[in-house]
């Protein structure tokens, strides 16, 4: 199957059985709301051509066992473009997932509002920009799939303000469609690849494996606990550090385990989310995503031992925030040096981008469980630890301030490094007497 399929085609594509929606009547003027010369005979022929009578196909279907409520667009009807009744189908298609308690698949094939009925036509994104967000205030997840074209409003709405945004291999996606883009523009900036680049969407999925990957995400999402998620066991050494300097080297050591083995220790399953919406991606500085622990979902953030970027940052606070509305604990895992702090981490904004983090876990009302399994370096890791619920395993450390760093602001010779090290009282033990970490289930003193 193509990325160009028509809307039954990708419905049947991703759902093992559905049921089609009934569909709002409206009653239209002759030639619609400008009285647009030909356009019932063009609204016509797309009709016949297609067998729909609208741009969207609204269904509620199971897909790998779960149900959902599917939206899918006919680009085969006057280019999937929105218009009125388009508008109408979406608002009772959202408005039967709250009332069911349903999570939303768009299936987006549209290249924009229709022309023929002008403002009217525009006005149905704030229409369907408000579905969206009553749907993610009621706490439903939506996984968006992007087809072959995305674009306009259609993108800018039911495509990027998905939960989680999948994409279909070369598909076409970008707020400006190819007939209005600059002359000299780069075709491969509109693509589903260039916007999984950019931190806009989450991941590309070949046809053979989308209804999989969309059953797994559905489970994964509609799997809400109360309780928190374990804390990892511990993966590296199981002897306590001698030394505040002990705990530094073996935390800096290449062969102590790292966020991805204690992740595939952890979860018998997960997936991963990408980007932080603003450009920019981490992908070696932070790992996120979902997955099942003892068969509950469990969100995850994980630094992975280098100086986190701020899209890093930016990225744990979308996983926190989206697991807060979900219902799902969050597990945190520290692990860095300390935040990026070169220029370019400065121009793309560092501190506000800890500044989010530290609130989006300071107020969130889902359990946080964080472990640090390696470097706890400054602000930039204690913005991902959880008040309260933060253990630490033996080979890892946790200090203000790297203690060379330490010394050099106090004005210590390299040699006194060790020392230092020694006087932050920095090692696991110390911060559990200090009452910063736990030892056990009880809170710290």
């Amino acid at each position: 199957m193509t990325a160009r399929a028509s809307a039954r085609e990708i419905i049947a594509l991703v759902a093992d059985s559905c049921t089609e929606l009934p569909y709002p009547r409206r009653d239209s003027a002759p030639d619609g709301p400008l009285g647009w010369p030909g356009y019932d005979a063009l609204r016509a022929r797309a009709a016949e051509r297609t067998g729909e009578s609208e741009s969207v196909v609204c269904a509620v279907a199971s897909v790998e066992g779960t149900p959902a409520v599917l939206i899918a667009f006919e680009f085969g009807f006057l280019g999937g473009s929105l218009g009125e009744g388009t508008g109408d189908r979406l608002e009772a298609a959202y408005t039967h997932a709250r009332e069911h308690r349903l999570p939303v698949v768009p299936l987006v094939a549209t290249g924009g509002s229709r022309m023929q009925e002008g403002m009217l036509a525009l006005t149905q994104l704030q229409r369907v920009a408000r579905q969206s967000a009553l749907t993610r205030e009621a706490g439903l997840p939506q996984i968006a799939v992007l087809r072959d074209p995305t674009t306009g409003g259609g993108w800018a709405t039911l495509g990027a303000g998905a939960d989680v945004v999948l994409a279909l291999p070369g598909a076409q996606v970008g707020f400006a469609g190819s007939r209005v883009r600059p002359a000299d523009a780069d075709p491969a900036a509109y693509t589903a690849e260039a916007q999984v680049e950019a931190g806009s969407a989450d991941a590309v999925v070949p046809p053979a494996e989308l209804r999989a990957t969309l059953g797994r995400w559905l489970r994964l999402l509609t799997g809400p606990s109360h309780e928190p998620a374990p804390v990892p066991g511990a993966l590296g050494a199981t002897e306590l550090p001698a030394s505040g300097w002990d705990a530094v080297r073996r935390a800096r050591a290449a062969r102590r385990p790292r966020a991805a083995r204690y992740l595939d220790a952890y979860f018998t399953d997960r997936l991963a989310i990408s980007g932080d919406r603003c450009g920019g991606t981490d992908p070696d500085g932070m790992l996120c995503g979902f997955g099942t622990h003892r068969g509950r979902t469990v969100a995850y953030a994980a630094q992975t031992g280098t100086a986190t970027r701020p899209a890093g940052y930016r990225t744990a606070t979308r996983l926190i925030r989206l697991a807060d509305r979900l219902g799902i604990p969050v597990l945190t895992l520290v692990d860095t040096p300390g935040a990026a702090n070169d220029a370019a981490a400065e121009r793309q904004g560092a501190g506000a981008a800890i500044a989010e983090l530290f609130g989006a876990v300071a107020t969130a009302r889902t359990p946080l469980t964080t472990l640090v399994i390696g470097e706890g370096g400054s602000g930039g890791a204690l913005a991902l630890a959880a008040p309260g619920r933060t253990w630490a395993v033996p080979d890892s450390y946790f200090s203000v301030i790297a203690p060379e760093l330490a010394a050099a602001i106090l004005k210590r010779p390299p040699e006194e490094v060790a020392t230092t090290a020694d006087r932050l009282r920095i090692r696991p033990q110390d911060l559990a007497e200090l009452g910063v970490i736990r030892t056990t289930d009880r809170p710290a003193p």
